[in-house]
Order: C-alpha cells, then structure tokens, then sequence
C-alpha cells in the first residue's frame, strides 16, 4: 500500500494491499477499497463508498456524495464501484436514496471525463459512458451499454444490454436491448450489429434480433400487437423473451419509437 503524505485517509478506511493514493485526495471513514486500486491526486472519496478491486480513479472525481435529491434526509446509503473500472478526471458518482438505497456502477466498465451518474442508478458490468455523459437519478443501465459524449439521461429510464447511444441524445424514453439510438427525439435507427458482431453473436442470432425489431418498429403495429406478432412469428431465444420483457416491464417511461413512426404522428 502506497498512501502519499499530502493526502488524508481516515484511520478506519479499509485499504486493501497494493492500493496506491497520491497526493491531495480524502478518503473519509466508512469506505472500503480493493486491491490494487490506484487512485490519482485531488480525488474525494466520502463515506459509504465501495470501491472494487484494479479501480482507476483519476484527479478531480468525487464518490459517494450525497444525493443532489431534496428528499434525501440523511438516510445510510452507498455508493458502489466495480471491478476493473476506470473513473476518469471530474466524475461524480452520487450515494443512493432510500428509494434504492445504493448507486452501483458495474466491473469492467470505462466513465470517461465529467460523466455524472447520480442518486440511485443501476450500471452493470461492460459499459462505456463518454464524456459529459449526465444520468439522472434512477437511471438503469444494462451490460454492454455504450453511450456517446454529452447525451442526457432522464431519470427512470432504462437503457438495454448491448444498446449504443449516439452523442448529443436526449434519452427521454427507455432504450430496448441491442439496438442503436439516434436523432432527436432519440429514435431506433438499426440493430446494434457491429457491437453485436464484437461480442460473438452468430448472423443467424443478429437476423433475428433485427426480425424482432421490424416488427416492433418497421411495421406500423402498436406495442400491443407488436409483441403478439413476435412471439407469435419469431423463434423462441434468449434475445426475443429478453426484448418482450424488456417492452412488458417498461410502464413509467415507455420506449422509443422508430423516427418514421413518429414523423407520421406528427
């Protein structure tokens, strides 16, 4: 363990070995941080946060801070860092509310400069947030999501495994999986096929995600019937019963549209 003597590490801090911590940087009480985790100068880290194993975390980010939430009242909460992430310079990564009563960003994952991930989010492993990427409070994120440099997040939304958002997005609506996200409003423009590709699907796997998505999407049908036809017409999967349930469970927020549909609506 290597702690610089311009820092202030609260005595009962748990450090695990091979933690390095450089100059200028707080670490309060009731924090735990892995091994190997190297954190970088004029970084703060308050109470309640829990930082994995292998963590970058570099100058200027700040973990664990309390909400930015009015209803906050002081309640315990976390903050929660997987893995083999890497918290890039000015990332604020907020303490949950006792709504969740946690904010977790997954293992594996890359917050690139002045991303925000406030009160209450739901990261999972693999995600790739880019720069000035801001999540409202209650956002959930699935494996394998990337989103683009300064895309907002409304609160509540859900964003699916494996789903690309384009930069400059507004993400009113939640995102169903595999897909690409574009325009405003942010619409479906494609099945994510590269990132797909990338990650092992076979072309069988990928034509029939994009199968799923014609229909929901390409056909004109509403969501109703949408989902009658394709678990009438398309093979049972993983993916298909994945995106059927995904569609199901999405009441606050509904889903996107594809860009056509909605400039028939208008």
């Amino acid at each position: 363990m290597s702690i610089h003597s311009m820092s202030s590490v609260h005595p009962n801090a748990q450090l695990a070995s091979g933690v390095t911590v450089g100059p200028f940087t707080l670490i309060e009480d009731d924090v735990e941080i892995g091994e190997g985790t190297v954190i970088h100068n004029n970084v703060t880290i308050y109470a309640g946060s829990r930082i994995g194993k292998n963590v970058r975390i570099f100058p200027g980010a700040v973990i664990g801070a309390i909400p930015q939430d009015l209803k906050f009242a002081g309640e315990y909460t976390t903050a929660v860092v997987g893995d083999n992430t890497t918290i890039r310079e000015h990332v604020t990564i907020n303490r949950g509310t006792a709504a969740a009563m946690t904010t977790v960003v997954g293992k594996n994952c890359l917050l690139m400069a002045y991303a925000h991930v406030a009160h209450d989010c739901i990261l999972g492993d693999n995600i790739i947030i880019a720069n000035n990427v801001n999540l409202a409070g209650h956002v959930t994120l699935e494996d394998h999501v990337i989103i683009e440099g300064q895309c907002g997040v409304q609160q509540f939304v859900r964003i699916g495994r494996h789903s690309f958002i384009a930069g400059g997005s507004l993400v009113r609506k939640s995102v169903p999986p595999y897909i690409r996200a574009a325009r405003e409003p942010l619409s479906y423009i494609g099945v994510n096929r590269i990132g797909l590709q990338r990650r092992g699907y076979s072309i069988d796997t990928i034509n029939a995600i994009h199968e799923i998505y014609r229909i929901l999407f390409v056909k004109g049908l509403n969501i109703t019937n949408a989902v009658t036809e394709i678990e009438a017409s398309v093979p049972v999967s993983d993916e298909r019963d994945e995106v059927v349930r995904f569609i199901t469970n999405t009441e606050r927020t509904g889903i996107i549209r594809s860009f056509q549909a909605l400039q028939d609506v208008a």
